[in-house]
Parts: C-alpha cells; sequence; structure tokens
C-alpha cells in the first residue's frame, strides 16, 4: 500500500513559524512533525510515501527525503508551482497512486493511532472512500461529516445528496481511498477533495464510507493548538511509545523533576517538570523553567530568565531576565499562544 502526506499548504496561522518551515517540517518535541505521520503509515503497512509540495518546497523535500531514508520509506515528490488544493494535490500524485488502494494523511496534525483496521474495513466494503472520524472536538466548529445510520457519508460541510437522521462527525484529516477516485477529479485546477470531489461521487451513488477511529487528534495549525499539544504529550495524554524510537522521549534521560534530557542537554537552573530538553539546549543557573515548557535542539535559557508553558525552537536564546508564560519562541519572535480552559 502507498500513502500521500498532504504538504503544499501555506500555514498562515502559524506565521512567522511557517516562514522558515513548512507545517509538516516544523519541529515537535525535537523531531519534525512529518517523523510522526511516517509512523503511524509505516505501522498501517505503507511501503512508499508520496508528497506534494509548494511552500518553501524546498525545505519540504529536504525533510521529506531524510525522514523517509530514516523510516525505509522510498519517496515521490510533485512539487505543484501553483497551488491545487486538497483534491487537485493528490490528482497530482495519480500515477503514483493508481495501482491500488491508497492512504491520504494531513500533514498538520498529530494522530497517532492503528489505521490497518481501516484499511481492512475499506477494502472490504467496496467504498471509493473512507474517511477517519471522530466525534466532534468540544468547543470547537470544524465543518460536520454527516452519517446514515449505516455509516454512509451524506454531506461534508453541508455540500452532498443528505438524507434523514444524520449524525454530524469530526473528520480527523485521514482518508482511505480507491484509484477509482480520480475518475470524479476535475482535470485541472484547484477543487478540494471533501466539498467537491466527494460530493460529486456520492451524487453519481458512489459509496462514500465514514469509520470512527478514538485516540489523540490535534489540529496543530495555529500557535494556540501548536502549544497545546506540546503540553498534552507532556503531561502523558498522548500514548506515543508504541511508536518506539519515533517517539520523541525515546532515548531521553528521565529527570527526577520531571525532565526528559536529550543527549548534550544542560540543566544548570531549576525546572519543574513536566519539561523536554532537547538535544544540546541548555539551562543556565538562576533560570527557571516549567511546567509544560519543551526546548528544541539547541535553545538557550539564560540566567535570571522564566518560563512556563512555552515552546522554544531551535538555536533560539531566551535573554536574562525574560518571563515567558503560553508563548512560542523563535529568534526575535514571540509568538503568543494562549491555552485556553488549561
Amino acid at each position: 500500500m502507498k500513502a500521500m502526506v498532504l504538504c503544499a499548504g501555506l500555514g498562515t496561522r502559524l506565521r512567522p513559524l511557517t516562514e522558515r518551515w513548512p507545517k509538516p517540517a516544523m519541529p515537535f518535541l525535537g523531531q519534525p512533525l512529518l517523523r510522526y505521520h511516517l509512523a503511524v503509515l509505516k505501522a498501517a503497512g505503507v511501503t512508499a510515501v508520496g508528497i506534494n509540495t509548494h511552500h518553501l518546497p524546498d525545505t519540504m523535500e529536504a525533510v521529506a527525503r531524510a525522514e523517509c531514508a530514516r523510516a525505509g520509506l522510498p519517496l515521490h515528490v510533485v512539487n505543484e508551482p501553483v497551488i491545487q488544493g486538497t483534491g487537485g494535490g493528490i490528482r497530482g500524485l495519480r500515477d503514483f497512486l493508481s495501482d491500488g488502494d491508497f492512504i491520504v494523511f494531513n500533514g498538520d496534525i498529530l494522530y497517532p493511532v492503528d489505521l490497518r483496521p481501516v484499511v481492512a474495513v475499506h477494502q472490504a466494503s467496496g467504498a471509493l472512500a473512507t474517511l477517519v472520524l471522530q466525534p466532534m472536538p468540544v468547543g470547537e466548529t470544524y465543518a460536520a461529516v454527516e452519517l446514515d445510520a449505516e455509516g454512509r457519508v451524506r454531506r461534508i460541510a453541508g455540500h452532498g445528496p443528505g438524507g434523514e437522521g444524520l449524525s454530524p462527525w469530526h473528520f480527523t484529516g485521514v482518508h482511505v481511498m480507491s484509484p477509482r477516485v480520480f475518475d470524479f477529479m476535475s482535470p485541472r485546477g484547484e477543487e478540494d477533495i471533501n466539498r467537491g470531489v466527494y460530493v460529486r461521487a456520492m451524487e453519481a451513488g458512489q459509496l462514500v464510507r465514514g469509520v470512527r477511529v478514538d485516540g489523540y487528534w490535534s489540529d496543530l495549525g495555529t500557535p494556540s493548538r501548536y502549544l497545546a499539544t506540546v503540553q498534552d504529550v507532556l503531561a502523558g495524554r498522548v500514548r506515543l511509545e508504541w511508536l518506539g524510537a519515533d517517539s520523541p522521549l525515546a532515548g531521553t534521560t528521565r529527570g527526577a523533576s520531571g525532565t526528559w534530557a536529550q543527549a548534550e542537554a544542560r540543566l544548570d537552573g531549576t525546572a519543574e517538570g513536566p519539561v523536554y530538553l532537547g538535544r544540546g539546549s541548555a539551562v543556565a543557573a538562576g533560570a527557571t523553567v516549567g511546567p509544560g515548557v519543551s526546548l528544541e535542539p539547541g535553545a538557550k535559557v539564560a540566567s535570571g530568565a522564566r518560563l512556563s508553558r512555552a515552546t522554544v525552537f531551535e538555536d533560539t536564546e531566551v535573554s536574562s531576565g525574560e518571563s515567558l508564560s503560553e508563548v512560542l519562541a523563535w529568534g526575535a519572535h514571540r509568538i503568543a499562544a494562549p491555552l485556553k480552559g488549561r
């Protein structure tokens, strides 16, 4: 089985961070977000991966090539000079994906779940596509996928043939598709897989299914959601140990103060766990970090600084006297990331 990770998005809500990294290449607890996606896909039986690029294409391709080499997965890359949307992006890899059912995975989520049962359900049903769903997150306003009593998708974001007694669900950004999906795509131009391609397929009588898969899910597309996801991992609310060497806590030394430290990390100051210290990061004597702080590789916290519920990105220095809370720090930038209800 092959898979595609959608990697072409602009990441406008995460600027200025996405002026340095496309979202799937963003550092997350010491490693690119893409590494988590590849671990999930490989566990599901995927043997080759394709990506589309548009924003910072050289950076995205370099990270993907390094991560796929690490995972032992061949990589196929298609660049989009003009962004094509989710449907158009998948269409761009048609030659790569057309030899069997395949998985599509959004590049800006954290969703460490076992997808093998979804693949089995999809293949047994003969569906054109199977969308991986969860109950709608409390307080969120994501567009709903509406199912009938037999698990068939009848409406997406208000579009589709509809019906009686439909129940609303949240789409995780993961789907399994048959190559027949390409028959319902426009020959060119930007289009949305959910609001365009699937709607046309449903109206033509094709079966599009929804399957519930419980497990931790987060969209890292805003500063607040990024930082909230860091907090969840550090607090142990995310099951990552099954990822083995791809877990961000693999290879760390656990300290008595609730710290996880990678090689060459130095903690001369005070830490109130949970705290993550990436490779080569340093907390000077007289500095205080935690709770809920992650330092990416090479980050430095000077004496007198105070951090809580914050992420400091690679090679960024927090100066003496700075006090940061609910903030993402990168270079000279201090990006507010308020954590609602936490």
